[in-house]
């Protein structure tokens, strides 16, 4: 797992007590005042000199140390990096921070980048006394502030990995004057092995963007290995990690802590940074907590507001700037909808002047539910699915879901669920839910997974605030016991009408779950509390510049239409003499990125009308599949437009529902029948049962008996033609199938061709991308053929075959061959090969097929008929040259 957050740049850093400052000292091994001037646009110019210091036990680190301005003592920051990264991650961050008057050291951690040694998950002897080294060795430069000989005036910023070494560093090394951690742990133990249960794929993920379990310290590599094959944390594994955990040092850090934590994070969630801050504060240090959008899952790290507020942290507390604003005690980014101009996330932040932990302001919600029970199924598959470990960046499905989309799954017979009657008002959660539940086993533990889900009025379509579940091991489950569950903090508006709900669940993909099969029973003992955070208020968004400027752009706007006496139209304005077309594409052009003048399609302009199946074709690059993206709304053209029934198309176009596309195939649940497989995911589309027209799309798909079978029994054609009636539900008018029959038999091939030729002829319209054209020329009604991006012919399949210059002449037996030589010989032919139905004469430029009939009647040739021969093949290579 890279606990760099993916594209995006973090402060990241680590420290070690006075204990450990007593440690061999660094020594300096290579690039000891080599100096070299950074570039940059503003003064002062900063200076780096890149060192590779001894750490004492073999052990090399490799480091960077940035200053820049006029010489003079300042503070100095350490900053660390991401699992998986190296100091090359936070060079721009340390070039800022000496600009603004720090002297910053970066380095990459053992195991990472050139540095040598064993990856320790910050062993307090590893990675932890490396730090407090370099502290030693900040003490000895001389443009570093002294508080004391030998103790610097220092901070330490970082994320994720580095986060935790700069909490655990204040906790063995009291030179550390403040720090800003950031989306880290407080307890690893606790973030991997929650509540007993394994965290499997994250850990994983650790382990292999690691380098591999070798790469670890042997300890460490052995405890995963035999946690990762039991499935079940043991007490020595609980040791390991605890023992690396900033909560192993709780009572001694006491210094200004910022603590930034990640609302979209399954892997270190909003419960450590709580944990932190309450350890913290009871020390009697400052603290300020504040919940980004990002984190591990994805989601907007807000960079630059994030790295703004750690300057003035350590402005504040560094260099002892009483004016430097520090913000709020606590901070929480809220989601307010998306910016209908680019489509990304409205950010707006809420705070309060003190932190309200994760129970502030309980609000019980009754939730009603008889007795459920459920199974656990052998092997814990299939999984329900929440959050998807290392899918991370801007787009994360925690992401979606603050967006109000839901991405999450759970499987028929494998959960309970219990609801709330619809909200009267909106419910705004900040903080962790919890509720107390009674747990039947028929084995010795029962491992739930827990989750509160916001349900929308038609009680279909359901939102997992941040993709977050809650596992819990019941043990003794098989007595029967009551049992509290604490789900994940969220910050999440839930809107009046709404209703909330309750699921626990036997699997989840991120989890490890019992391989046993066994059967839980679970039933309510209490309401669903959950918290409100009164304190926090959400800031007034200030009014934007259009607001000031629009009035008077609306007054000269209005007075250019009068004096030129036009008007605004309406793009998204259907044409209703459209209505009946299902597409018609008009210039439509896309530029390659980053690139003004470098087309992947130009200028594309034809129609498709009820009835047909229109062939896509085109060779490697023509810029089928970007004209594909386009017409399904998933690219937006640069210019041009397509209109779909005269709509025309955008992203999230309600006439888009009525378009079905088949695109690289379908992922399918093996243990599912091919009926169950479609019914579930015709529920996730949150659209009523009777518009899927289920069985009419079973039917011309032609499954029959098979779609009572397991998906893993299915050939491969059958796989292809359940996927293609996916498509078919809801029966849309437009059908776009890209390469449908990649990997089918011929057999195979031919049903398909029959599936697509049965779904027209009810009026419906197909759009097929292929490379076989010996079946387009079969199954397709008209063609469109491009090449770079542009059209080169459109028309009926007849007509684009047809025009050719060769002509098979039909005869009863296979002619001589002095005939076949007499033939050849005629003007106009260029030349005449016999075939085993008559003869293929090929016509030159003065040729004629009324010459030829003529002068085959003249030398007493048989001829029963006589018409255009060339396949499709020949046509296409004709139409693009050398392209294909």
């Amino acid at each position: 797992m890279d606990l760099r957050l993916p594209g995006t740049r973090w402060f990241r850093s680590r420290r070690p007590r006075q204990a450990l400052a007593a440690a061999a000292a660094v020594v300096v091994l290579a690039g000891a005042g080599t100096w070299s001037a950074v570039a940059s646009d503003e003064p002062p110019a900063v200076k780096r000199a890149d060192r590779v210091m001894a750490m004492g036990d073999g052990v090399r680190v490799d480091t960077s140390y940035f200053t820049a301005g006029p010489a003079g003592r300042r503070p100095a920051v350490l900053l660390g990096h991401g699992f998986g990264g190296s100091k090359d991650d936070v060079r721009e961050q340390a070039e800022d921070l000496a600009r603004d008057g720090y002297a910053v050291l970066t380095w990459s951690a053992r195991g990472f980048g050139r540095s040598t040694g064993k990856i320790g998950l910050n062993d307090p002897k590893g990675e932890v006394a490396d730090a407090s080294r370099l502290v030693d060795w900040l003490a000895e430069q001389p443009e570093v502030r002294l508080d004391k000989a030998g103790d610097p005036r220092v901070g330490i910023a970082g994320a994720s990995y580095a986060g935790a070494v700069a909490l655990l560093t204040a906790g063995h090394d009291d030179r550390i004057d403040a720090i800003a951690p950031a989306v880290t742990y407080f307890d690893l133990a606790d973030a991997l092995f929650p509540n007993g249960v394994f965290k499997k794929l994250w850990a994983g993920i650790f382990v292999n963007s690691g380098g591999g379990c070798e790469q670890f310290e042997p300890a460490l590599c052995r405890m995963y290995e035999r946690v990762a094959e039991s499935g079940i944390p043991d007490a020595e594994a609980r040791r390991l990690l605890e023992e690396r955990s900033p909560s192993a040092v709780a009572d001694r850090i006491d210094v200004p802590t910022l603590l930034v934590q990640g609302q979209s994070d399954s892997l270190f969630p909003l419960g450590q940074s709580d944990a932190a801050a309450k350890a913290i504060r009871g020390n009697g240090a400052p603290v300020a907590v504040d919940w980004i959008a990002g984190g591990h899952d994805g989601g907007d790290p807000e960079t630059a507001r994030v790295q703004d507020r750690v300057r003035a942290w350590f402005d504040r507390h560094l260099k002892g700037d009483e004016t430097a604003g520090t913000g709020p005690a606590f901070r929480v980014t809220r989601t307010g909808g998306v910016d209908s101009t680019d489509g990304q996330a409205q950010l707006r932040g809420a705070g309060s002047d003190r932190y309200p932990g994760l129970d502030s302001g309980p609000r019980p919600i009754p939730l009603t539910g008889r007795e459920q029970t459920f199974d656990n199924p052998a092997g814990g598959g299939p999984p329900a699915v929440s959050a998807l470990p290392g899918l991370g960046g801007s787009n994360g499905l925690s992401q979606l879901s603050s967006l109000g989309v839901g991405v999450s799954l759970d499987f028929p017979g494998q959960h309970a669920r219990f609801e709330s009657a619809p909200l009267a008002r909106d419910l705004r959660i900040t903080g962790s839910p919890t509720v107390t539940v009674h747990v039947t086993s028929t084995s010795d533990d029962a491992v739930l997974f827990a989750k509160v889900y916001d349900v929308g009025p038609d009680g279909r379509q359901q939102v997992l605030p941040s993709q977050l579940v809650t596992p819990i091991r019941v043990a003794d489950a098989e007595k029967g016991k009551d049992v509290t569950l604490t789900l994940p903090a969220v910050d999440h508006e839930v809107d009046k009408g709404h209703r909330l709900r309750l699921v626990l669940a036997s699997t989840d993909l991120g989890y490890a779950s019992p391989a046993a099969p066994a059967a839980y029973t679970v039933s309510l003992k209490s309401d669903l509390t959950v918290p409100t955070a009164p304190g926090v208020t959400t800031a007034a968004a200030p009014l934007p510049a259009w607001v000031w400027w629009l009035p008077l752009a609306a007054a000269v706007t209005a007075l250019a239409l009068i004096l030129t006496g036009r008007r605004r139209t309406r793009a998204t304005a259907p044409d209703p003499a459209l209505t009946d077309v299902p597409l018609q594409i008009t210039g439509l052009s896309k530029r390659y990125a980053r690139s003004a003048d470098r087309y992947a399609v130009k200028d594309l302009s034809f129609r498709v009308e009820r009835g047909q199946v229109l062939g896509l074709l085109g060779p490697n690059g023509a810029g089928k599949t970007t004209t594909l993206r386009m017409l399904m709304g998933l690219i937006r053209p640069d210019d041009g437009e397509i209109r779909v029934f005269g709509h025309a198309i955008r992203p999230g176009a309600p006439v888009l529902s009525r378009v079905g596309a088949f695109v690289e195939g379908a992922g399918f649940l093996p243990h599912l029948s091919g009926r169950e497989n479609l019914e579930l995911y015709w529920r996730a589309t949150g659209r009523p049962p009777e518009d899927a027209h289920l069985d009419e799309a079973l039917r011309i798909a032609g499954l029959g008996d098979a779609l009572a079978r397991a998906v893993r029994t299915y050939s491969q054609g059958m796989r292809q033609r359940l996927a293609i009636a996916q498509a078919m539900l809801g029966l849309p008018d437009l059908l776009i199938l890209d390469e449908p029959t990649n990997g089918l038999d011929p057999p195979q091939i031919r049903e398909m061709r029959e599936v697509m030729i049965r779904y027209a002829a009810a009026g419906r319209t197909v759009i097929v991308s292929s490379h076989l054209l010996a079946e387009v020329e079969q199954t397709c009604t008209h063609l469109v053929v491009m090449d770079r991006g542009r059209l080169v012919q459109a028309g009926p399949v007849a007509e684009i075959v047809g025009s050719g210059d060769m002509l098979l002449v039909g005869t009863p037996t296979a002619p001589e061959e002095p005939v076949v030589e007499k033939v050849a010989a005629l003007t106009g032919v260029a030349s005449a090969v016999r075939t085993d139905d008559g003869l293929l004469v090929r016509l030159d430029a003065d040729g004629s097929a009324e010459h030829l009939v003529a002068e085959l009647v003249r030398l007493e040739v048989p001829v029963r008929s006589v018409g255009p021969h060339r396949r499709l093949e020949d046509a296409f290579l004709t139409l693009i040259g050398g392209s294909a």
